[in-house]
């Protein structure tokens, strides 16, 4: 067990270092079996953070993302946190005034997360197999820059299916309605 951990640890030291070395925008800890993110990274990254404007952190085991990493990556547009065990986000993420697109799908959110609405560049948000049975439909239809919203696998309730065009000017994805079976 710890010689895997301790592979763990290479791996993302290797990904941070390959990022800082090479002044890449982007950050890819997916797969890392990270649990939270890992505080050395903020200071291994010091010098770089404002450049970097993509991080996947996909397909880990993280439970909570906190606010010193939203204001840490302040310039990010795009943040993968696919796969993980994610039920809420800070209200930070509303200071992310450049994030056009963030991936929440497969996680444990079983309601919308609320700060997304007032994030003012956000353009896709993907929620796809959560728990999400209550969407804010009146703050979605305010949200000026959003394109596709993704709620494909959730239980969200028959008033969201009303979100249509020309209510709302971004695509709505949604799993076919189940047919009601008959007694």
């Amino acid at each position: 067990m710890h010689k895997r951990m301790g592979e763990a640890v290479a791996r993302v030291a290797r990904k941070v270092n390959d990022t800082v070395e090479n002044k890449t925008d982007s950050l890819d800890l997916a797969n890392c079996k990270l649990m939270t993110f890992p505080v050395g990274i903020y200071k291994a990254m010091r010098s770089v953070t404002e450049g970097i404007h993509s991080i996947s952190l996909a397909n880990n085991e993280l439970k909570s993302i906190t606010s010193r990493f939203v204001t840490t990556f302040s310039q990010l547009t795009e943040l993968n946190l696919a796969g993980n065990y994610l039920h809420r986000l800070p209200e930070e993420i509303t200071s992310l005034l450049r994030l056009r697109a963030i991936n929440l799908s497969r996680n444990r959110f079983r309601r919308f997360p609320e700060p997304l609405a007032t994030a003012p560049a956000l353009e896709t948000i993907d929620l796809e197999e959560n728990e999400i049975a209550e969407v804010p439909t009146d703050k979605l239809a305010s949200m000026a820059s959003l394109r596709s919203l993704n709620l494909r696998a959730n239980p969200v309730g028959p008033e969201v299916r009303l979100l249509v065009r020309p209510l709302v000017p971004f695509d709505l994805l949604l799993s076919p309605e189940e047919p009601i079976p008959k007694a």
